[in-house]
């Protein structure tokens, strides 16, 4: 159990560090750069992962709790809230993404590329939308959640050292759950299909290539290379999402706290947060180029 809550700590610590150093060459770097739309996807996104690893992190919790003068109970529903949040968001904008990039990279054939002048002003309704639904369907949790009690009898579920779920009415529960998994479902529909979209582009625009340049002289162009990186951070999303679903549907069905299942939920949930914030560094010419003209001024002697 020692070893799985180093690995949790480690990987949360080093997924708040990487998107803290994304967001802010997002904040101080693009600016100046004329920043592109899918740069205001991917701040969104560096934001709500590093909200949503903190939420996530007991070591952060504990300080929390102990710094803040509130009580324990408030502090509990505020945390478990906007964690739920935040893991909503993060598919909400992940698929946003994934559509973003289909639009960018689709023919001018395409129905989708009648879209491509629009997308500025369609992302900021699409936040908008994303936050206003988030915020307000996790509400609940201020009412299923609270401080851990000791008192025995009360069917509380212990998520950590703090803080527990309380049982609900099982129809309101099951509205909840069925809402989540449409949500879901649904979005992770539109990522596979504009993934499968995209896949498919990629493929005409190689074999193209290939008839009119040799193989030995093709380049990836910053299209190809941006599409190539959120296809996987996609795939990353789908298979890390869905196995915290199962857990979390699991566990709230059974209505079972176990601490080992519980630390690897946990770290199934910041894999995705870190390894986008991994990917997006080092397939991001921009903050290459940044970190090579930083790297030798950091050597020169003083």
């Amino acid at each position: 159990m020692s070893s799985i809550k180093t690995v949790l700590y480690f990987q949360a610590g080093l997924g708040v560090l990487a998107n803290l150093f994304l967001l802010i060459f997002y904040i101080f770097i693009i600016p100046g750069h004329r920043p592109k739309p899918v740069d205001m996807i991917s701040c969104q996104l560096t934001f709500i992962h590093i909200i949503m690893v903190l939420t996530g992190w007991d070591i952060w919790l504990a300080g929390m709790f102990e710094l803040l003068n509130f009580e324990i109970d408030f502090k509990c529903k505020a945390t478990i809230y906007i964690n739920r949040a935040m893991r909503g968001l993060s598919i909400c904008i992940t698929c946003l993404l994934s559509v973003f990039q289909a639009v960018t990279i689709s023919p001018i054939t395409s129905l989708l590329s009648k879209f491509k002048h629009k997308l500025k002003k369609y992302i900021i309704y699409a936040f908008f939308y994303f936050w206003s639904f988030n915020l307000s369907f996790s509400t609940n949790q201020f009412f299923s959640s609270g401080a851990y009690t000791n008192v025995s009898g009360n069917n509380q579920m212990r998520v950590n050292k703090y803080c527990s779920l309380f049982p609900i009415n099982i129809i309101i529960r099951g509205l909840i759950l069925t809402v989540t998994t449409l949500r879901d479902v649904f979005l992770v529909a539109i990522m596979l299909n504009t993934s499968a979209y995209m896949v498919v582009i990629l493929f005409r625009h190689q074999r193209l290539c290939k008839h009119l340049h040799s193989i030995n002289h093709l380049r990836v162009s910053p299209e190809k290379r941006a599409t190539q990186t959120i296809l996987l951070l996609v795939i990353c999303f789908v298979v890390m999402y869905w196995v915290d679903f199962i857990i979390s549907f699991t566990s709230i069905l059974l209505w079972r706290y176990d601490p080992v299942i519980q630390t690897i939920q946990k770290i199934v949930m910041n894999v995705y947060p870190t390894i986008t914030a991994l990917v997006q560094i080092s397939s991001d010419n921009r903050i290459i180029n940044v970190l090579k003209n930083l790297w030798p001024k950091c050597h020169q002697p003083f």
